[in-house]
């Protein structure tokens, strides 16, 4: 995995440039739709490449392993193939999923003991385990199996955690150099910087990411782990202000699980590179629109008898199919198909919002375009 820079911003950290896997080429900063077992929830895979233009989704280890299991993955020549997606494909360990079930999962020096959520079957991730596991699903991107400590933790807890999550990051390593990927293409490995809000603690996970895997060609960039887990958002943005200079210049920086359109550009501005969320898919089945003027709930009677375009500066066919009293309609109705056009129009615009970012990167005056956007975007409708 290649990555070049194109262009800096004078008034802050942004930067563009793009990144290329063996599933073809991604602009920098991008943002990351996030499929988690195997599909973006309620979007086509036609309308993901031709409406929303998404470049590289995401899958999940915990869950893919779980169902449809190796087996069949297998047997289907990766997730590409089963899916039949032919973009780029980054996978998380699983470590945030594993993380979220209190009560069912045990974590020891060896690895993770846990109960499958489906069926309460028990399994267990080691980093061994989980790059073979990430072999299989033949993923362009694999994230190291990292503990994802609490945002709220203490500092001995955070200390302990991420000499865990160090340990856990030289098996994987070593077991990711000596294994071979199975389906003809490169697969490259992302380690993950935790360290919760600590500044010590985050300047030590790079030093020792940054040692350990600085000169392998397989590692493709470094991910922002632990952040957007319960601490304020000020600590995240200085946790990142921290973290983003002393990561190495010419690898992309993936800040894992953010967030909302302020959040990236705030990231972006910090010289973060590539983000995922759930959230414009999430929280579009649950009737919340992102525009470019703010944030609409179209459950809100206010909605009711607004026959304007849903979106009208919005990139989607359906910002100009339908109307927010439409959509306000078919979400009181529960009608499934508003959580479809929902999904589509906020995944879209979170495209447009990094390709805007891009542009701005390369004209030199993303800065002052960020501060006011951020405004806008941050608007309740």
């Amino acid at each position: 995995m290649e990555f070049t820079l194109t262009a800096k911003d004078a008034g802050s950290d942004a930067r563009t440039g793009f990144f290329t896997t063996g599933h073809g080429r991604v602009e920098t900063p991008v943002f990351m739709p996030v499929g988690t077992v195997g599909s973006v929830k309620g979007v086509y895979h036609r309308d993901l490449v031709e409406d929303v233009k998404a470049e590289i989704i995401l899958g999940n280890t915990y869950h893919l392993y779980l169902r449809p299991g190796l087996d069949i993955l297998r047997k289907a020549g990766g997730l590409h193939r089963f899916e039949n997606w032919d973009r780029p494909i980054l996978t998380d360990s699983g470590g945030f999923q594993v993380f979220s079930l209190t009560g069912i999962r045990k974590i020891t020096p060896e690895g993770c003991r846990f109960r499958s959520h489906i069926d309460g079957s028990p399994h267990m991730f080691t980093p061994e385990n989980n790059v073979d596991t990430q072999r299989v699903i033949g993923s362009d991107i694999m994230m190291a199996l990292d503990e994802c400590c609490p945002g709220d933790a203490s500092l001995e807890y955070a200390r302990k955690s991420l000499r865990l999550t160090q340990a856990w990051l030289e098996r994987y390593f070593k077991r990711f150099c000596e294994t071979e990927p199975l389906y003809g293409y490169p697969q490259a490995m992302f380690p993950i910087i935790q360290g919760c809000v600590y500044p010590e603690l985050r300047k030590n996970a790079v030093d020792h990411a940054v040692s350990l895997t600085g000169g392998c060609p397989g590692v493709g960039g470094y991910a922002i782990g632990g952040l957007a887990v319960g601490e304020p958002t000020e600590k995240m943005y200085e946790m990142l202000e921290l973290v983003c200079p002393i990561l190495p210049e010419g690898k992309p920086r993936y800040l894992m699980g953010v967030g909302t359109p302020a959040n990236i550009l705030e990231g972006i501005a910090r010289g973060v590179d590539m983000f995922d969320c759930v959230m414009p898919t999430r929280n579009g089945r649950n009737a919340m629109i992102f525009t470019w003027n703010g944030v609409m709930n179209l459950k809100n009677a206010k909605w009711k008898d607004d026959f304007s375009p849903l979106d009208e500066a919005g990139t989607s066919f359906v910002d100009r199919t339908y109307s927010k009293a439409y959509l306000h309609h078919l979400f009181v109705a529960k009608e499934m198909f508003a959580a479809m056009v929902a999904s589509e129009h906020n995944l879209a615009f979170y495209l447009d919002l990094v390709r805007k970012a891009r542009q701005h990167i390369r004209e030199g005056d993303f800065a002052s375009w960020k501060d006011s956007v951020v405004r806008d975007v941050s608007r309740r409708l």
